[in-house]
């Protein structure tokens, strides 16, 4: 009784009951992993590209 007459004999039932959900921890961790093998993937396969197109003397190929 002294926690209603504390919110002034408020009985919103949210004022005393949690209805949110818990939220789902999610580990990242994999997945940023995930990420940076696929970006060493694509700068690997962009330096043996710009190998190919400069074999092939195409006038713009990367230098790097």
């Amino acid at each position: 009784m002294g926690e209603i007459e504390a919110n002034d004999f408020n009985l919103n039932i949210t004022r005393y009951v949690s209805t949110a959900k818990q939220e789902v921890a999610i580990d990242l961790r994999p997945r940023i992993e995930s990420l940076v093998e696929i970006e060493k993937q694509i700068q690997e396969s962009t330096a043996t590209h710009n190998v190919f197109l400069r074999d092939l003397d195409y006038p713009h190929a990367s230098a790097g």
